[in-house]
């Protein structure tokens, strides 16, 4: 089963997963934890992690990644965090957006710059590669 742990792109991944016929065999749930209040309370990302690194960043990721694990039935899950746009600064500049997979026996995160080229294109590009991060690990 796949669960599913979203910010930027507001359930846009869970959306995509349920578009298949079927996909009630695969898809568990999906959080949508658009603050950082429904980070911490939906799925236990830890205060101190959102102040030491920001709610962009690959740390959350993986928390949002381990909680959606813990609080599902999934067996993997797929987490995003990231500044679709407009805006963004020096330091989380518009289109990075930082992915988590976990899994029973450990998590993986990565970040993708994918640049300035809109909000909706951001978060189209976002859900592609979730997609294509989850495809990556069940073959393996």
């Amino acid at each position: 089963m796949i669960a599913t742990a979203e910010s930027c792109t507001g359930g846009l991944i869970a959306g995509a997963l349920t578009e298949v016929p079927g996909s009630s065999d695969a898809f568990d749930r999906g959080f949508v934890t658009y603050s950082n209040a429904a980070k911490v309370q939906m799925l236990g990302i830890r205060p101190e992690t959102l102040e030491a690194h920001g709610a962009v960043s690959e740390e959350i990721a993986a928390e949002m990644a381990q909680g959606a694990l813990r609080q599902s039935g999934a067996g993997i899950t797929v987490s995003v965090t990231g500044i679709a746009g407009p805006g963004g600064s020096e330091h989380k500049p518009e289109g990075r957006v930082c992915f988590g997979l976990s899994q029973p026996f450990g998590t993986q995160t990565q970040t993708v710059e994918f640049g300035a080229i809109g909000r909706q294109r951001v978060r189209a590009a976002t859900v592609d590669h979730a997609l294509q991060l989850l495809l990556e690990a069940l073959r393996t």
